[in-house]
């Protein structure tokens, strides 16, 4: 009676920790997809220019970047229920500030608020599960119920942001996750064990500031160089200190004898070869979303629940995708799964360049379809490939800076791709103006206005009946820079499946690691020790670099 009785409890609470990982999990990705698909309503409310709108993205995607390792490793010392409610709290605060925002700048403080909590909850929520489910092949379970959270997060976000735009302002986007977070927090008092790592984790204070500067000042540099120039002196400055802080970071993790992030990692060719593969393409991805995004606002003239139709494409053939690539991996290489993804993805964004204004939605749709496929086709090997080729004991570094690095390119992608849709687009409106047949005079107009507020500023002019020609011309200029970004996109993530097909060719390693694979891209645990060092191989163990 007593076994039955403490076999239901453990169940019970197995149960909690899952649910409560998955709100949690939720909670944290819900902004990424609803903001981007509002950026066209962001614009006109706050009159953004394009490099304000890719910090919004990046002022979400930068701590995130830069805190999820120091927060894994918080997690471990001081317990991951404290780490776990501390990031809703995160995330409820940013969202209440982005509420009521009455500024761009105001807006970039919840985001980065926001975005804080999302780091905290990222590592917590997959150590959670571990902590509370042992046994590695019942644990895989239980992960990819958490993957399928993240992906629906994905997925709803569009949904959720065009629901809400048709009613109301679009700060009520946010509204959401103020409550969502508070009952979670609530909850988590009374279901949640706290948990701590067993050894002697330290917080690596060298490593978490050095990297964070890096991070920071390369993002800038590159938002601001767009904007404005790459020869202007703060810009110079800021990649300068990039540079400088990046090897300091280096250095800092040579040093440290609690490393933040272990650069021992980087002698296995499939963890350089995921990390490398999980930051290309991705910043090619979401820079591309935040490309399309505007598409869908300013040339296409669509809803945000429009909008939010055709990108949920997207992630809804992910997750339908991510399941059985899971169960592909006992019998297909993960080069050969990581590879084929990417080049699915590289056709998808390439068929993509033909898209003009007029491109319907069932053409469009897709092309869509066909990115999500080569997304799905990656982002569950990829992890458990990074986690897989690792001493065990090192498997949840490799998870977080697989994941870390993945978040890099990700604030990257709006900050490149955004400055060059910028450059590409100014340069051609001129053109596109004498094409229209403007004078002189309102070309002169149009273009001073694009200088001084960016693209979106040509909706306000009042340039008579010329107004309509104005707006055909810059929708064709931005068509001419959204090409380019397409293709920008397709080389990058070419580029990553040529780095998969050539790092992951290395030769059979004669250890195995107990690895419980993720979805979409969060992270993977390694299994209990005994079960490592006797040779135990779990569903998705394989060796990575055969």
């Amino acid at each position: 009676m007593n076994v039955t009785t403490t076999a239901s409890a453990s169940q019970d609470r197995r149960a909690a920790t899952l649910v409560m990982a998955c709100v949690g999990v939720f909670v944290a990705y819900l902004p990424v997809t609803t903001v981007s698909v509002s950026l066209p309503a962001i614009q006109r409310a706050m009159h953004a220019s394009t490099a304000q709108l890719a910090w919004v993205s990046d002022a979400f995607v930068l701590p995130m970047a830069a805190l999820i390792l120091t927060a894994g490793v918080v997690g471990e010392v001081h317990g991951r229920k404290k780490v776990f409610q501390a990031g809703l709290a995160f995330c409820a605060a940013g969202a209440a500030v982005a509420l009521s925002a009455q500024s761009v700048e105001v807006l970039w403080i919840g985001q980065a608020l926001a975005g804080t909590g999302a780091a905290a909850l990222l590592p917590t929520t997959l150590a959670l599960i571990s902590h509370a489910v042992p046994d590695h092949r019942e644990r895989g379970k239980f992960i990819g119920l958490w993957a399928m959270s993240l992906l629906s997060a994905l997925a709803l976000g569009p949904i959720i942001a065009g629901l809400v735009l048709e009613h109301f302002a679009w700060r009520w986007i946010y509204l959401p996750t103020v409550p969502a977070s508070v009952v979670a927090v609530i909850c988590a008092a009374r279901l949640l064990t706290d948990s701590r790592a067993a050894g002697s984790r330290r917080l690596d204070w060298p490593g978490q500031l050095t990297a964070a500067l890096a991070i920071t000042a390369l993002v800038y540099g590159v938002i601001e160089g767009g904007a404005e120039s790459f020869t202007d002196a703060k810009v110079l400055v800021a990649l300068f200190t990039a540079a400088a802080a990046g090897v300091a970071f280096v250095l800092a993790e040579r040093r440290s004898d609690s490393p933040m992030l272990d650069l021992k990692l980087f002698r296995s060719a499939a963890f350089t070869a995921t990390t490398l593969v999980a930051m290309i393409s991705f910043l090619g991805l979401i820079g591309f979303f935040f490309a399309l995004s505007l598409y869908f606002g300013m040339v296409q003239q669509l809803s945000t629940l429009e909008a939010g139709a055709r990108l949920v494409t997207v992630s809804l053939m992910a997750i339908l995708v991510g399941a059985p690539v899971g169960r592909l991996m006992h019998r297909v290489s993960a080069r050969l799964l990581i590879t084929g993804g990417l080049l699915v993805s590289a056709g998808a964004l390439l068929s993509l360049t033909t898209i003009d204004a007029d491109t319907s939605y069932g053409s469009l749709v897709w092309r869509l379809a066909l990115l999500g496929l080569g997304m799905g086709l990656v982002i569950t090997p990829m992890t458990a490939t990074a986690v897989a080729s690792v001493p065990h004991h090192l498997a949840g570094m490799a998870a977080a800076g697989n994941n870390a690095f993945r978040q890099v390119g990700g604030a990257l992608g709006p900050a490149v791709l955004g400055a060059l849709l910028t450059s590409k687009a100014t340069d051609a409106l001129s053109g596109h103006l004498t094409e229209a047949g403007l004078t002189g005079a309102q070309r002169q107009s149009v273009v001073a206005a694009v200088d001084e507020g960016g693209l979106g500023a040509v909706a306000r002019l009042d340039l008579g009946p010329a107004q309509g020609r104005a707006l055909g011309a810059l929708s064709e200029a931005f068509l001419d820079g959204l090409h380019l970004c397409l293709i920008v996109s397709a080389l990058l993530t070419l580029l990553a499946a040529a780095v998969a097909a050539v790092l992951l060719r290395g030769p059979r390693q004669p250890q195995r690691t107990t690895v419980t694979a993720t979805g979409s891209g969060a992270g993977a645990e390694a299994g209990s020790g005994s079960d490592a060092e006797s040779g135990t191989r779990s569903p998705v163990g394989m060796n990575p670099e055969r």
